[in-house]
């Protein structure tokens, strides 16, 4: 490892050099940056990955089932599991979507799921991401320029091998393909992850394509190349926002997306993935009740545990919140990229009092939880092995089977007072090491 640590500034100019950097856009301007690596794995036992790997899989298929259920014959609220209001209030929620059964009833086809290990060794589910995930691309580079830095250390190490991440995507795609090729469809250069679609795309044997390359006749998708020549396209992996893919049928303006390509997927001729309307599912309030799903579509406990947390849309966890809001971390459920996320106890009175009233009068927009006291890893800070909070998500697909890969991205904050690791806000990413013994 000591290797590794040596090698980590060549690492870092190699990852720069292939263009391994996160965009931002923020007040109206697009900034990107580089994404710092940290040369010390996170390292995960093989045991204590073979529980999360259960519980993963088990958290993923009760979320697919859920979202079903909620575009199709919505059960699970006529049995008062989750309230009605709160589900179709949510801005995840997509009525356009109602009744379209995706290719082999699968929405989630990726999933990026964020965790935490808290100090007593538990490994908390912070929220769920089942719209478009990104990150798999960065521990997949980083390990490979780690093998030629380092040979030796995965040699003597037992580390599951992650270079199969592009075929599980690959076979992941092709499982609901509808005939045609498989396109990953990016919104162009200036996007945030666009070094991911591209190096996506290149490893997994899939056609790399903006809205331009796109069309739609007769309810059926096609991609023509620089020659002109036309394919149809079976299977889409699409990396552009709902409210952005069809301007026929989501936003008129939006200029990155394929005008009836809804008609398309609605027909049947095109897998889109994930499914337009995941977000219902990953909406921040909405993670309150995957517990009870999991009881209600498999009639099992869950095997991971949500990090404790109070929908304020109740009056009693409302009540709690306002009493104890000094101890609690606030999440606006519409925020992502760590924004929204407020500390109570960096609050003035002031702004506890004025934070107070904006959950009284907007409860659905907000839900609260515990503050986990979450494993710092260690990481380089110049010369010197400094701890920083670190948190992992890792990326399960759904196909034939439902599958966890043996990897994960591992991010830091760089602040050591920060709880807060996401890339836009300033942190690093590791790699992931699962032992295989």
């Amino acid at each position: 490892m000591n290797e590794l640590i040596d090698h980590a500034d060549t690492i870092n100019a190699l990852l720069a050099r292939y263009g391994v950097k996160f965009g931002i856009y923020k007040n109206n301007q697009f900034h990107e940056q580089l994404f710092p690596f940290d040369a010390i794995p996170r390292v995960i036992p093989k045991d204590e990955f073979a529980e999360m790997e259960k519980g993963l899989i088990q958290r993923v298929d009760a979320l697919n089932l859920f979202l079903k259920d909620i575009y199709g014959e919505k059960k699970i609220i006529k049995d008062g599991v989750i309230p009605e209001d709160f589900v179709f209030s949510s801005k995840g929620y997509l009525p356009e979507c109602e009744g379209i059964l995706p290719p082999k009833g699968i929405y989630s086809h990726i999933s990026g799921i964020d965790l935490v290990q808290a100090e007593d060794g538990n490994w908390y589910i912070l929220e769920d991401n089942l719209r478009i995930p990104s990150g798999a691309s960065y521990p997949l580079i980083a390990r490979e320029l780690c093998r030629r830095a380092s040979p030796r250390t995965f040699v003597n190490n037992n580390v599951v091998d992650n270079r199969n991440y592009a075929q599980l995507l690959k076979e992941t795609m092709e499982h609901v393909n509808c005939g045609g090729i498989r396109v990953i469809m990016t919104p162009g250069r200036f996007n945030a992850a666009y070094f991911e679609h591209s190096y996506l795309a290149e490893r997994s044997g899939a056609v790399l394509a903006s809205c331009s390359d796109l069309y739609v006749e007769n309810n059926c998708l096609y991609y023509k190349d620089y020659v002109g020549k036309r394919q149809k396209v079976g299977a889409l992996y699409r990396r552009i926002s709902d409210e952005y893919l069809d301007p026929l049928t989501f936003l008129p303006e939006s200029l990155i997306g394929v005008p009836n390509l809804m008609s398309a997927y609605r027909a049947g001729n095109v897998a889109i993935i994930n499914a337009p309307g995941n977000g219902i599912a990953d909406d921040k309030g909405i993670y309150y009740f995957v517990p009870k799903m999991i009881k209600y579509y498999l009639g099992e406990e869950p095997i991971l545990r949500n990090a404790p947390t109070y929908l304020p849309f109740y009056k009693a966890d409302r009540q709690y919140v306002l009493d104890h809001l000094e101890k609690l971390v606030v999440k606006d459920v519409s925020e992502a990229g760590g924004y929204g996320v407020i500390f109570g106890r960096d609050l003035t009175k002031e702004e506890l009092a004025n934070l107070k009233k904006v959950i009284e009068n907007e409860s659905r927009r907000f839900i609260a939880q515990e503050v986990i006291d979450f494993l710092d890893l260690e990481i380089m800070d110049g010369h010197d092995q400094v701890k920083r909070k670190a948190d992992l998500r890792a990326f399960v697909l759904s196909g034939k089977t439902t599958r966890v890969w043996a990897s994960g991205l591992t991010r830091f904050s760089r602040n050591p007072d920060s709880f807060v690791v996401n890339s836009s806000q300033g942190g690093g990413f590791k790699d992931t090491w699962v032992l295989s013994r």
